[in-house]
């Protein structure tokens, strides 16, 4: 494990866990002493994003007087699996997982990011090539069966939900089983699938979209939008509440300030965003911010529900009864001054 005092090198403030490290559950215990944990969602590849974190956490870690090490995975799951383990104190998420993360693993949101065109969000994509016998939405959505699909996991927002909920469910086409195949990766895979002929459509999103034109201009430019969505939230960074209140409002205090100076520190400041997904900088956030997140996964559970098979139309009913009261508890739970 590597640890981090003030701005140390990349390599001393990585940390990779593999299956192996994720062992056995331990208790949420604060050690004032030990390093700040920080996972981030895997977007265009572990080492990528560890790259892309690094001067962040440092600046963090100097800033908070606190070690900082980072946990970069390969997936959704793994860092699933090390936050239901305890061993994620802060985390990068979007929608579905920081959802979870704050109603079933004790976390609460401490901000949210912006970008430059200073939207409140970004959109799913579906990607296809330009030439060739599968190009048109009209023609997918006659045909799924003849269609390969790449996908995000089955936790991404826009790799996988808000395409199902907003496109395929309405047109009765469930994603995991109408395709002829399936590929499942982060967006920079599935966009390349389609470039390399080895996917007919991706889904994608328009932040990711446009990184992957800066990296593979040639890849892209066999690349056409066919579909995108509504506005999805942009993702929040969420801390467990074992750390009290007055280390969390010193955290949110550097991330909302981060960027922000002028001078060349902030320049410095803003060119690592810049290079992090195009994030212009973070915005202070609680728990509230998930409603929206909490809302598009109610509507898929409710979507799923209504076009799904059933023994019976109790069975029906008492599953859309389930999703209403989930529903109602996180929307609860997630309101300004809940517990």
């Amino acid at each position: 494990m590597a640890w981090l005092a003030g701005r140390l090198s990349g390599s001393a403030i990585a940390l990779l866990l593999g299956a192996a490290s994720l062992g056995s559950v331990a208790q949420p215990v604060v050690d004032a002493s030990a390093p700040l944990r920080f996972g981030i969602l895997p977007l265009g590849g572990a080492f990528e994003s560890r790259n892309d974190w690094e001067p962040v956490l440092a600046d963090m870690s100097r800033a908070i007087g606190r070690p900082v090490a980072m946990l970069s995975v390969t997936s959704y799951e793994a860092l699933e699996q090390a936050i239901q383990r305890n061993q994620v104190d802060m985390a990068f998420l979007s929608g579905k997982m920081a959802l979870d993360a704050v109603t079933l693993r004790r976390m609460n949101v401490l901000a949210q990011v912006t970008r430059h065109d200073g939207l409140p969000g970004y959109r799913a994509l579906l990607l296809t090539r330009r030439s060739g016998s599968r190009t048109t939405l009209k023609d997918l959505l006659a045909e799924p069966e003849k269609w390969r699909l790449a996908r995000g996991e089955s936790r991404s927002v826009s790799g996988f939900i808000v395409p199902q909920l907003q496109l395929f469910l309405p047109n009765h086409i469930a994603m995991e089983t109408r395709f002829r195949s399936e590929l499942v990766g982060t967006h920079q895979v599935t966009a390349l699938a389609v470039a390399n002929g080895e996917a007919d459509v991706a889904t994608n999103n328009t932040a990711d979209f446009e990184r992957f034109r800066q990296q593979f201009p040639a890849e892209a430019d066999k690349l056409q939008v066919i579909w995108e969505s509504e506005l999805i939230p942009h993702a929040q960074i969420v801390i467990r509440r074992e750390y009290g209140p007055d280390f969390q409002k010193r955290v949110q205090a550097f991330l909302v300030d981060y960027a922000r100076a002028r001078g060349p520190r902030g320049d410095s400041e803003r060119a690592v965003l810049k290079s992090l997904h195009d994030l212009a900088g973070f915005v202070a956030a609680d728990n509230s911010s998930l409603l929206p997140a909490a809302k598009l996964s109610y509507q898929l559970a409710r979507q799923s529900a209504m076009t799904s098979q059933w023994v019976n139309e109790a069975a029906r009913q008492a599953r859309l009864q389930r999703i209403e009261t989930t529903y109602a508890e996180q929307a609860a739970a997630l309101r300004p001054g809940a517990p």
